[in-house]
């Protein structure tokens, strides 16, 4: 025991320690503070503000444009955002990106996560499509992205205008859809294994190994990815019902409003309402903290001056954190079945007869697995030398750097990122040097701080930092702009009365009237 504080001190930093163990201690004070609306409401500003400070504040002197800053660098969004400059390694100081791949690879059981469900999975995976996506061209480039950088919902509306403009009725601010079996669910996007006419300005992945019967269960959705996993598919039905709810609740209140300003007004509310599970429900899952972050129409305001408080530019080291395949089962609990993760990819088809709310329920009851390394279905390992391969091309600093860039100290021996022998042998064994590691893997071979925490310290600050920062910034939660004039009474009503997921499918499966268990956090039965 104490050589493991010891080791946890000489990681995380003495600062870093002591704000971890207040946070995570005195449950009673905590509490006290948030019973006190005015007091709650500062601490969790100064503690959202303290998150982001925590890293040098955007605009970043570099993309992945270039090496050096130039007009174009600090304006094209087609590039990623990167928070350090280039920093090459020389190949013979570590393994290929396939070798290192391997430290990923699950063995014959999955490592649960002390404290998350599928359902946590489904919504990292779906909730980050949105703003984190790579280069939609053959080959891809590294440097590029397809984002908008915004959290604007685009799994559900598009990523732009005329992906919009394909999924929606032009009739009381609806989205298309479809009913079956008693559920409302988007139109299907093929019709013989063609694409309709009418979704062509859709953006889709392939799915050349889908027959044209399997390409006919597809759903029309605004992502390219909505259709590639069952969760992101429940997620896109869930919100398209959510939508169509709110869009005919307005209708009923404003009978004299048309189509488009009930569209705008319903995709405003949607997505607030979805930055407020995020800040709400998703992030204080992922945090085990006593205090309990929210959002308001005030929080804007009091953060409004904070120097981060800029235009949202996704980083590459953003993009290449959220890898969580280790989250996943191999096996996943699918309307009474036990799928391999495979037969859950583009299976839509799936979700109609057990339904959403009991396809919910299920991803709420299994355990998710932990976020590290020997944690990864091996159908996924490609993925890993994938993302190793981009973080080279790209020259990414190694993990040390990002660590004394986000305020820790370097390690010095690899025993100092794991207490696992089984980690610190293979790391030794594929690299020369700890100044070596490749962030990514690093990033998964550090231990959580605690054993209620989720997420290892460096991966935790640079999702708070950049989650916060590119979340609160959206213009939505503008004080000038978060008000009634912009999402109506009944918007205000519905965004205030929405704290989770569960909250959500509550008011949106007509055709399944039992009371479901949905929650992003595991509870033994």
């Amino acid at each position: 025991m104490a050589a493991d504080r010891a080791r946890t001190v000489a990681t995380d930093g003495l600062v870093n320690r002591l704000r971890f163990l207040a946070l995570t201690n005195g449950r009673p004070f905590w509490q006290a503070v948030q019973r006190s609306r005015p007091i709650r409401r500062r601490v969790n500003a100064w503690l959202i503000d303290s998150a982001v400070r925590e890293m040098p504040p955007r605009p970043e002197p570099l993309s992945t444009m270039a090496d050096y800053t130039s007009w174009a660098s600090l304006t094209d969004r087609t590039y990623n955002g990167r928070h350090l400059p280039p920093m090459p390694v020389g190949d013979d100081r570590r393994p290929s990106p396939e070798s290192a791949a391997t430290l990923f690879t699950r063995g014959e059981s999955m490592i649960p996560c002390p404290r998350s469900t599928v359902l946590f999975a489904y919504f990292a995976q779906w909730f980050t499509d949105g703003f984190l996506r790579g280069d939609v061209n053959e080959p891809p480039d590294p440097r590029r992205s397809s984002s908008n950088h915004h959290i604007d919902l685009n799994q559900l509306y598009g990523l732009d205008a005329a992906a919009t403009d394909a999924l929606r009725t032009f009739d009381g601010g609806l989205l298309k859809s479809q009913t079956m079996n008693g559920g409302e669910f988007p139109p299907f996007l093929c019709e013989n294994g063609k694409i309709k006419p009418e979704f062509a300005a859709l953006s889709t992945i392939r799915f050349d190994e889908q027959s044209d019967a399997q390409r006919d269960t597809l759903f029309a959705t605004g992502s390219d990815r909505g259709n590639i996993q069952i969760g992101f598919t429940m997620l896109n039905v869930l919100f398209l019902r959510e939508h169509n709810r709110v869009a005919r609740l307005l209708a009923r209140h404003h009978p004299r409003w048309d189509d488009e300003r009930l569209f705008q007004t319903t995709r405003n509310i949607l997505i607030v309402l979805l930055i407020k599970l995020v800040v709400e429900e998703y992030i204080n899952h992922i945090t085990p903290y006593h205090f309990r972050f929210t959002l308001d129409p005030r929080l804007s305001a009091l953060l409004a001056r904070a120097p981060w408080h800029r235009e949202n530019w996704a980083s590459v080291e953003f993009n290449l954190v959220y890898r969580w395949h280790s989250l996943i089962p191999s096996h996943l609990a699918v309307g009474g079945r036990d799928l391999p993760m495979a037969q859950t990819l583009f299976a839509g088809s799936l979700i109609q007869g057990p339904g959403l709310g009991r396809l919910f329920e299920e991803a709420s009851r299994q355990r998710a697995g932990r976020i590290s390394l020997f944690n990864t279905d091996a159908g996924l390992r490609e993925i890993d030398a994938i993302s190793i391969a981009n973080s080279r091309a790209l020259d990414l600093a190694p993990y040390n750097s990002y660590r004394e860039h986000c305020r820790f100290p370097r390690v010095r021996e690899f025993e100092q990122i794991s207490g696992d022998r089984r980690v610190t042998d293979a790391l030794r064994g594929l690299y020369r040097h700890v100044d070596d590691l490749d962030l990514y893997v690093g990033l998964f071979a550090e231990e959580p701080s605690g054993p209620d925490a989720i997420l290892p310290p460096l991966l935790t600050k640079i999702i708070a930092i950049d989650a916060f920062s590119q979340a609160l910034t959206n213009p939505l939660l503008a004080p000038r702009i978060f008000n009634a004039d912009t999402f109506s009474p009944q918007g205000i009503r519905v965004i205030a009365a929405t704290r989770t997921l569960s909250d959500v499918l509550r008011r949106n499966t007509p055709e399944d009237q039992e009371p479901r268990h949905v929650s992003m956090s595991w509870t033994p039965t």
